[in-house]
């Protein structure tokens, strides 16, 4: 090691072993790293729940000191504070908002994220969940655990069962995530309608439409199914509140792939135990791992599923180095980067 050496620290050691850099992943980095680089690895196990761990290692505290640039799941204020020399923070994960807590806005560091990283495998389980209530699987499911056959739910005049085609999907955020759903409920004939913060930017592939974050309770009465994807942030907080969860007709199915502080679980379990709505598909929750006390594990029309929704094992190291390797050429020749978090906007 020189002292003119530019440091990139790896703090990538998930205890998760899905999301945790392997050694062939750190081969690559070490073979198509510019020229003067240093890597230096924290082998301390971290967090990859969420946006990352709370607090960091004191390997980790020990080899940021050096950094320009540093990768890992997220970013802890400790961390900041411990590198005088940070240029550039890479997240392995999409959410930002515990990262922009750390003193990190006010500051010229830049912030990449890994959006879009897990579009597909979340484009895909939306689409799951979505057939799920559809088609009537929980209602199958809950026949065959008692040993019971019977169509009655399935062939009556009022049963909800339908198909995808034709069916009018409001998608919360058009990103990564949105684009990806949207893309795949299309293929199937759904009539997708996209919430985004800046219409004016037009509609994306997938979507027959897009309105902004103001004509939200206008589309809720005429969606069969609701999709969050977008960012938590201060306009996406406790977005869907009981009063815009009553708007949605009695057959809407709702989905959240995003943050459980988006929407309110109290309101969402009164609503499905009274079957005021079809189903619900629940990967996040306001607290994690939901409570053994929630009725939503009680509830055969909530589909709980641990926040495992972006799980591709084979799939996302190969995507996640993509886009570091990318963006840490571009860095180098100062270019602009992939995935650039607006601090203000808070994604």
């Amino acid at each position: 090691m020189t002292e003119d050496q530019r440091h990139l620290v790896i703090d990538l050691a998930a205890t998760s072993k899905n999301w945790a850099l392997k050694g062939g992943g750190l081969a690559r980095l070490e073979a198509e790293a510019p020229p003067g680089w240093a890597i230096d690895v924290v082998d301390a196990p971290t967090s990859s729940d969420g946006d990352g761990p709370s607090t960091a290692t004191a390997e980790a505290l020990r080899l940021i000191a050096n950094a320009e640039i540093y990768f890992g799941f997220g970013l802890t204020d400790d961390l900041f504070r411990a590198a005088p020399k940070l240029k550039w923070v890479h997240s392995a994960a999409a959410g930002v908002g515990n990262v922009l807590k750390t003193g990190i806005a006010n500051s010229d560091v830049m912030l990449t994220n890994s959006a879009g990283i897990h579009g597909p495998p979340i484009g895909e389980f939306i689409v799951a969940g979505v057939l799920y209530f559809m088609r009537g699987l929980d209602v199958a499911v809950a026949q065959q655990q008692r040993g019971e056959w019977n169509k009655s739910f399935f062939v009556a005049d009022d049963s909800p069962v339908r198909e995808v085609d034709g069916a009018r999907i409001l998608i919360v955020g058009v990103g990564g995530l949105g684009g990806e759903a949207a893309r795949r409920l299309s293929a199937l004939g759904a009539i997708c309608t996209g919430i985004r913060r800046r219409p004016q930017l037009g509609v994306p592939e997938g979507f027959a439409a897009v309105a902004g974050m103001d004509q939200l309770e206008a589309e809720l009465p005429r969606a069969d199914v609701i999709v969050l994807a977008a960012p938590l942030t201060a306009d996406t907080n406790e977005l869907m509140t009981r009063a815009r969860l009553e708007m949605l007709p009695k057959h809407a199915i709702v989905v959240n792939v995003a943050r459980g502080a988006m929407l309110d679980e109290n309101a969402l379990s009164d609503l499905l135990e009274a079957n005021r709505l079809r189903g619900a598909v629940l990967d996040v929750f306001r607290q994690e791992p939901l409570a053994t006390s929630s009725r939503l594990w009680q509830l055969r029309s909530a589909l709980v599923v641990p926040h495992v929704s972006p799980v591709s094992p084979g799939r996302f190291w190969p995507r996640q180095l993509e886009l570091f390797l990318d963006n840490w050429r571009r860095y180098v020749a100062g270019e602009p980067l992939r995935n650039l978090v607006d601090k203000k906007a808070g994604y």
